[in-house]
């Protein structure tokens, strides 16, 4: 058990090093992604405070960098008797793995075109430069 233990928490931090990898998000960020991937329904950001023992503005600020990154979804709940809340979810995951896909290809076209002007550049300046002689 304690090899399937390791690997478990192995795959883990993996998935937690995409995250901020890609995103660049905190360890607070990924400490509300996961309440709300570990909850049953939707959280309101004080019940996401609570699960991650942080102060309502502390929680607000991660789950506003979650929503921009696109890992949350924000829903808005009305009030019968006038007035709303709002609820957060996270994103289902092959959407989010799709983004980092399309963030990731992106990346190797611009490294693959930089690599390319780098050669062009420095092959011209080889070729202008005259020999050195001996």
């Amino acid at each position: 058990m304690p090899d399937s233990m390791s690997e478990q928490l192995r795959r883990d931090m993996e998935c937690e090093g995409l995250l901020e990898c890609f995103h660049g998000l905190k360890e607070l960020d990924k400490k509300c992604f996961q309440a709300l991937v570990e909850s049953q329904e939707p959280l309101t950001v004080d019940e996401i405070a609570d699960a991650v023992d942080r102060e309502r503005s502390t929680a607000y600020r991660a789950v506003q960098r979650l929503l921009q990154t696109g890992f949350i979804e924000k829903d808005q709940i009305n009030y019968d008797q006038g007035g709303y809340y709002h609820v957060y979810s996270p994103t289902d995951p092959s959407k989010i793995a799709d983004d980092m896909q399309r963030l990731l290809n992106d990346w190797y076209a611009k490294m693959g075109q930089l690599i390319q002007e780098f050669e062009t550049k420095y092959e011209q300046s080889e070729t202008a430069a005259p020999a050195a002689e001996s």
